[in-house]
Parts: C-alpha cells; structure tokens; sequence
C-alpha cells in the first residue's frame, strides 16, 4: 500500500463503515437480534474507525513539520 492508494481504501472502509451502521441499526430496531453478532458488528465498526483515523492521518500533513 503506498500514500497514492490512501484515498481510494478510505473511501472503501467509509464505505464498509456505513454499511456496517446500517446493519447495526436494522438488527437493533428488529428487537430479536442475535447479541454476540451485534457485539462483533460493533467492534469490526470501532475498528473501521480506527484504521480511517490512522489513514485520514497519514493523508493530512503535519502542520509542525
């Protein structure tokens, strides 16, 4: 992965990111959900955010450099 591909897999985790909220959503109106699926939705989310941060961080510059 190289700095030039930074933008196109952001777009794609935001997007996995979104889908994922979805979901989450859809399953948590539905009532009857199973718990240990929602838990892991969760998570796999948080850690999508993550990897966006880390990402968004490598595309800004620095300010003080």
């Amino acid at each position: 992965m190289n700095d030039d591909d930074l933008p196109e897999i952001m777009a794609l985790l935001k997007s996995e990111h979104r889908r994922l909220d979805d979901d989450i959503e859809r399953m948590q109106l539905a009532g009857n959900c199973d718990q240990l699926e929602l838990a892991r939705m969760k998570k796999r989310k948080l850690h999508l955010r993550d990897e966006i941060e880390q990402i968004a961080d490598r595309i800004t510059p620095d300010i003080l450099a």
